[in-house]
């Protein structure tokens, strides 16, 4: 039994001074505020384009909201649901609506829509650099339809950094 636990703590030991276990830096990107802020910008000036969704979030690679802008006159859930917009299209790396059609009832995973924090409402689109997804918008105040288009709108004021 020692010589199974000398063994064990030999093998941890040998493991900790490795040259891969130093390596425990990790980089990665991020949507960050100032994104955040350009998007909101480019989804509002859209959005007013077409009288549509008004309440605009964006969260960054773990979720957490990094900007939001809620118009004067938005309804009190429209700020939970452009969240849980932004959240879906997050945690699903796809837009809300593709989201929302591939978990209806009946299918393989319509159990996700049981998930904390989801939606199965258009609005929601993730912010991708090649096929890492870094954060998401989401939009809220009209049909889900000129909603995603106002994220899209966020989504192309920002391309030039998500290369």
């Amino acid at each position: 039994m020692l010589a199974k636990i000398v063994s064990v703590v030999g093998a941890a030991l040998a493991l900790a001074w490795s040259p891969a276990a130093h390596a425990q830096v990790i980089s990665h990107r991020d949507a960050g505020s100032h994104m955040a802020m350009r998007m909101i910008a480019a989804a509002v000036a859209k959005c007013e384009q077409n009288g549509a969704g008004l309440t605009v979030a964006v969260v960054d690679r773990q979720g957490q909201l990094r900007g939001l802008l809620v118009a004067d006159n938005a309804s009190p859930h429209h700020v939970e649901l452009a969240q849980r917009k932004a959240y879906t299209a997050l945690t699903s790396r796809r837009t809300s609506a593709d989201w929302a059609k591939a978990t209806e009832p009946g299918t393989r995973i319509a159990g996700q829509r049981s998930m904390a924090k989801v939606v199965p409402l258009g609005g929601g689109v993730p912010i991708k650099v090649g096929d890492e997804t870094i954060g998401a918008v989401g939009v809220s105040g009209s049909s889900t339809e000129p909603d995603e288009t106002c994220a899209m709108a966020g989504l192309a004021a920002v391309t030039d950094q998500l290369k």
